[in-house]
Order: C-alpha cells, then sequence, then structure tokens
C-alpha cells in the first residue's frame, strides 16, 4: 500500500502565510508543533486566519502570543487593536495602536484606526490629530479624508469637512460614503439641490447603500417631496430594516402629510432601534403636540435634551408645549437655553419676546424683537412679527438724563505713558445690572521682552466694554507691582457693590509651582523663588472680582512664553511649566469663570497684527446681541484655532450659575 506524505514541514511555513481559513489555521499549527519558521511569525498569521473566521478570542490569543515572541512585532500589536476596536474595548485598542506607532513612527495605518477609535469614543481632538498625521504619512488615502471630514464636522467646521470630502472623492471617485457625507452638509447649509446630486451618485455607485438613500429622503422631505422622500426611506428600510434614521424621517414625511399617528409608529420604531438617538424623541413630541397632548410631548422633548444637551430646537419646542400649557417662566427658560446654544436660533427670540409681553417685561419683550429683526437667519414671517408687536408695545416712559458719572480714584503709576481712566457707557443698556471691567496691558517690561500688543489690546477691549453698556471701565498700562496690586485693591472694593465684575489682563504671565502669576513691568526675576516677590498671584486677581453678586469674569491674554526662562535659576523642588510653556490649569470658586487666551501648558500667540488673535475675536465676538457668555467664548475659541492655523487654543475654567444667562448686549 503506497503512503502519500502530507506537505512539507517547510511548506507549512507558507500556507500558513498564504492561505485563509481552516486550510491556514491547520498548516501555521503544524509550523507551530514542528518549529519550523520564525514562531512569532507563524502565531500571527493563524491570528489571522482566526481572525477570518471570526474566532476574535483566539486570534486575540495568537497576537498575544506573536508579541510575547517578538515585544517588536509592530504588526501583531496593530492587528490586536483591530480586534479591541471591532469589541468596542476602545481604550485597549488605544494602547496596541499607540505601542504600534511607537515601534513604526511611520505607520500611517495605525495614526488612521487610533484616530477612527478616538472618534468613536468621542475625542475629536485626538482623531484629528491622528487623521492628519495618516494623510502626511500616506497623501492619497481617501478614506482617511474621509474620515477626517467625518471629524471636522462633528467639531461644526463645515467648510473643512467639505474639503476633506471634495478631496476624498478626487482620490477616489468612487467612494459612495465620502459623496453621501458630503451630501449631507450641503443638505444641512438649506443647499438641497447640491446634496440630490451627492446622493444620486452615492447611490450609483453603491445601490444597496440604504444611508444615502435615507439621506435622500431628508432632502427630498426639505424641499416638499414627501412622496419621492417616503419613497427613499422606504427603501433604505428594506435594504437595512436595523437602521433607525430611516424610520425617523419617515415619521416626519406621515407628520407633513397630517398623519400624526402613523409618524409616532415610525418613531416608536426609530427609538426602539437606537434609545439614545434624540431626533426621534424630539419628533416624536412634536406628534404628541399635533395630537393636542403636551405632557407625552415634554416627557419625549426631556428624553431629547437629556440625550443631547445642546439640541437646542428641542428646547424651543419645550418651550411651546409648556407654552401651550401657560407655563409662561418655563417656556421663557426654554427659549433661553435655545439661544444660549444656538444665538441666531429665531423662533426663539420670536416666542421668548412674545412670552416676555405676555408677562408685561416690555423692555425684554422688545429687545428679543430687535434682536430678530437683526439676525439673517430670520424670515419674512419671523420678522412681519417682531414688526408688529414692537409696534404694539407700550412707549417707553420718557426719563431725565442721568447725572454725569463721578470719577473714581485711580492708582497712580510711575510710567508717563500709562492711560488711566474711568468712562460710562455711550451705547443704550440693555442689560441693568451694574458692571464693572478693570482692563490692563502691560507692554513696557524693564527686565525682560517687550510686548507690542497688549497695550493696543488693552485699549481695544477697554472701548467695546464701553460700548457694550459697562457703568465703568477702567483702563491701565505698563503697570509696576505697586500699581498693580493697588489697581486690584481699588477694583476690589467697587466689585462689592457690582453685579458683575470683569478683569482683563494681557502681558506676560507664568506659573512656577503651581501657581499662576502675572507680571508686572518692573519685574526682575533671577531664580524661580523670586516671583512671590516681584510678580502678583492670579489668586489676587480672583479676590479682586469675588465680591461681585452675580458674574466675575477673568480673562488673561498672558499664556506667553516665559521671558525669564533664559536667565532663571531653578531652585524649586516642585514640579513646574514656568521654564517654558503656558499657565497652569484654575479651579475657581463656583459663580467665576477664567478664560484663558492658550488652553494650560501652551502658549498664546502676540499676533503678527496690531492686536493679538485672542484680543481680535474677543472684540469681533463681545458686542454680538443675544449671545450668552459661555457660548460667546466658545465663539471666540473657534475664531482663534482659525486664525492660528489650530496653533492657539483658548480654554474656559470655572462655572457660573446654571440658572441664569449672561449677555454683554441683549440679554437679561
Amino acid at each position: 500500500m503506497l503512503v502519500v506524505a502530507g506537505p512539507a514541514a517547510a511548506d507549512d511555513v507558507t500556507l500558513c502565510s498564504e492561505e485563509k481559513g481552516d486550510v491556514a489555521i491547520a498548516a501555521c499549527t503544524r509550523a507551530i508543533n514542528s518549529g519550523v519558521g520564525q514562531p512569532s511569525t507563524n502565531f500571527y498569521n493563524r491570528g489571522v486566519a482566526y481572525k477570518g473566521k471570526g474566532d476574535d478570542d483566539r486570534a486575540i490569543a495568537d497576537y498575544t502570543e506573536a508579541i510575547r515572541l517578538d515585544p517588536k512585532y509592530a504588526k501583531a500589536h496593530f492587528k490586536r487593536g483591530n480586534v479591541y476596536a471591532e469589541k468596542a474595548v476602545y481604550d485597549t485598542a488605544i494602547a496596541n495602536y499607540t505601542e504600534a506607532i511607537k515601534l513604526d513612527p511611520k505607520y500611517a495605518s495605525a495614526y488612521y484606526n487610533r484616530g477612527f477609535v478616538y472618534h468613536d469614543k468621542g475625542s475629536m481632538d485626538a482623531a484629528l490629530a491622528d487623521l492628519t498625521e495618516a494623510i502626511r504619512l500616506n497623501p492619497n488615502d481617501a478614506n482617511a479624508y474621509n474620515l477626517r471630514g467625518v471629524v471636522y464636522l462633528e467639531k461644526r467646521d463645515t467648510e473643512r469637512a467639505i474639503a476633506d470630502y471634495t478631496e476624498a472623492i478626487r482620490l477616489d471617485p468612487k467612494l459612495a460614503r465620502a459623496y453621501s457625507n458630503r451630501g449631507s452638509i450641503y443638505s444641512d447649509n438649506g443647499d438641497t439641490d447640491r446634496a440630490i446630486v451627492d446622493f444620486n451618485e452615492a447611490i450609483r455607485l453603491d445601490p444597496k447603500y440604504a444611508r444615502a438613500y435615507s439621506n435622500r429622503g431628508t432632502s427630498y422631505g426639505d424641499k416638499g417631496d414627501t412622496d419621492r422622500a417616503t419613497a427613499d426611506y422606504n427603501e433604505a428600510i428594506r435594504l437595512d430594516p436595523k437602521y433607525a434614521a430611516p424610520y425617523n424621517g419617515r415619521g416626519n414625511a406621515y407628520r407633513d402629510k397630517g398623519d400624526p399617528d402613523r409618524a409616532i409608529a415610525d418613531y416608536n420604531e426609530a427609538v426602539r432601534l437606537d434609545p439614545k438617538l434624540a431626533q426621534p424623541y424630539n419628533n416624536r413630541g412634536n406628534a404628541y403636540r399635533d395630537k393636542g397632548d403636551p405632557d407625552r410631548a415634554i416627557a419625549d422633548y426631556n428624553e431629547a435634551v437629556r440625550l443631547d444637551p445642546k439640541f437646542a430646537h428641542a428646547f424651543y419646542n419645550r418651550g411651546t408645549a409648556y407654552g401651550d400649557k401657560g407655563d409662561t417662566d418655563r417656556a421663557i427658560a426654554d427659549f433661553t437655553d435655545a439661544v444660549r446654544i444656538d444665538p441666531k436660533h429665531a423662533l426663539a427670540y420670536v416666542n421668548r419676546g412674545l412670552a416676555y409681553e405676555k408677562l408685561a417685561d416690555f423692555d425684554r419683550a422688545r429687545s428679543d424683537f430687535n434682536t430678530t429683526l437683526g439676525l439673517s437667519q430670520s424670515t419674512k414671517s419671523q420678522k412681519d412679527k417682531a414688526r408688529e408687536r414692537l409696534a404694539a408695545l407700550p412707549s417707553r416712559p420718557t426719563a431725565s438724563p442721568p447725572p454725569p458719572a463721578k470719577a473714581l480714584p485711580l492708582p497712580a503709576t510711575v510710567e508717563s505713558n500709562v492711560a488711566t481712566t474711568v468712562v460710562t457707557p455711550t451705547a443704550p443698556v440693555l442689560n441693568h445690572d451694574r458692571r464693572i471691567a478693570l482692563v490692563i496691558g502691560n507692554s513696557a517690561y524693564l527686565n525682560a521682552a517687550a510686548l507690542p500688543n497688549p497695550g493696543r489690546d488693552a485699549s481695544l477691549v477697554a472701548d467695546v466694554l464701553k460700548r457694550t453698556g459697562f457703568k465703568s471701565v477702567t483702563l491701565l498700562t505698563n503697570l509696576r507691582k505697586d500699581a498693580l496690586v493697588s489697581a486690584l485693591r481699588d477694583f476690589a472694593a467697587r466689585a462689592e457693590t457690582a453685579d458683575w465684575a470683569v478683569v482683563y489682563y494681557a502681558g506676560h504671565g507664568m506659573e512656577v509651582g503651581g501657581i499662576n502669576y502675572l507680571i508686572p513691568t518692573d519685574a526682575k526675576i533671577a531664580a524661580d523663588r523670586d516671583i512671590g516677590f516681584e510678580a502678583v498671584p492670579l489668586a489676587q486677581v480672583l479676590n479682586a472680582a469675588e465680591r461681585a453678586k452675580k458674574l466675575r469674569l477673568v480673562i488673561l491674554d498672558a499664556c506667553r512664553d516665559n521671558p525669564f526662562a533664559n536667565q532663571m535659576k531653578r531652585t524649586l523642588t516642585v514640579a513646574s511649566r514656568s521654564v517654558s510653556r503656558g499657565l497652569t490649569a484654575v479651579e475657581p470658586e463656583a459663580g467665576t469663570l477664567v478664560v484663558y487666551a492658550a488652553k494650560d501648558g501652551e502658549t498664546a500667540l502676540d499676533g503678527d497684527g496690531i492686536n493679538s488673535p485672542f484680543a481680535s475675536a474677543l472684540v469681533k465676538n463681545l458686542p454680538t446681541p443675544g449671545l450668552e457668555v459661555r457660548r460667546l467664548f466658545d465663539f471666540v475659541r473657534d475664531d482663534v484655532m482659525e486664525a492660528t492655523n489650530r496653533k492657539q487654543k483658548p480654554f474656559s475654567y470655572g462655572s457660573i450659575s446654571g440658572r441664569q444667562d449672561f449677555y454683554f448686549v441683549g440679554g437679561k
């Protein structure tokens, strides 16, 4: 009898690396048992084969053994990271990708995959950094551009998102999801015709692409073509019955046709399939309102805002439901939240104005109606309603002009170029709180590099504060330590009778031993132990504002490089960033907001123009009507990041009352 021998041991190594499934697994196992080939490679290849069969646990075990045998096996770390990512064990996946990158810094796929996981975790800044590096290493990776577009969209940077989707399409004209993603932005921006063109192309490239059908249905719905919208939602549901979005969209179409019961049935299914999706709750709430059931509507709006606390329209809708119930105070609170999240939400301003009018709060009603007229987003009917109500409001009583403001004593300074003034506002005051500000710009340093912009920045900020209705604005420049301390002491005394106390400081600042300091112009710091004698701790600034009744705001454009780094002797044992980078994070008392021009541990730019990027962004956004202070600094952050090519990111610390909104212009 003739016996046919099995594959030679050497052939097992080849089969292990080239075959798939059971054949590869068997060959790899024989190679491992016989000791031929590279053991770590055999385990790695068997892990790949197990993964191909969907046996994730055995795949992880084999990748782990490959890494044990060869700790520098970057691909094994990468593959193990992929399995953990699919299992949604995100931190372990990230750790594996990080190790792969450490072993191979040019591993573009590891950057891409780690960016993907960061996106799924909601860490958009980390995702953006990784995807940008993946693109740098592999500029022809269409998938990386597409995913970075998704991240930009999450960060509400639609222009960059569109640019990345367009580049992904250029690199791979058959990438259907890039067309669909770009179409979604066009749809959100109201450009439904361009959106439909992109969705058509996505569907042509991939006729089974349920998401593209669903998105096209949304665009048809926006155009009022509910029949085509419904047909697209039906096709999306047929292709993927477990996809929640088309049920939500079809519900909208049924509601547009005046069929709230069928709409609610579809919203119910969307909620069942994806209980974390806020939109169906909001839309089901609308359908319940249509049926005259405000209580069930409010319950759904509650869930929508719980799932998405930045869902401005859900707050607006809940406000209208409270209005239906006659609960005007709650309605106003919700409309206020809507405009806090979206300062251009015209409907919320109109309806809040109507609610204020109902309460006979005519000044606030007038402010909201005027804001509506000033918004480019307002429709003709909204503006007509605002004009109608403004005409119907009782006129303001004529008041005698206020007496001239008495100048308060200010600290003397040594420098001859110090500007020291107290001014009264020249613009109408829409906010009746007593608001005061101390504005300081230190440019002319005696023992450190001069800064050209802080003096000009301070003057610019002081001017805009005057125009937004501050009771007094004290502008000081180039302060020595004694003058700086005196200014803070005097400001603290005045803050006791103020509702708002705002301090703006531009100049040098530094951190030593975990403490932040503002640097007077006469500071001379030869060693880090000198800092307490030569500079003013940030705590003194916070103390100067702490007696204000409602809002304490400290703004620091002071996160520049340490000007004494090259000459300062290090003597302290406490770890410190002071030698190089910025300020350290702070945790002020409740009711106080501290804003840095650059995040802790990072540096701010003085800028190439006549003002710093931060000061320019601040004075641009601060006079915007109806822009709540928390939202204001979100706008400032975005403008600074754009102006500095994302090199500088302003950051806010602390918390202020969640029960009250604060507006520089047009607020309460």
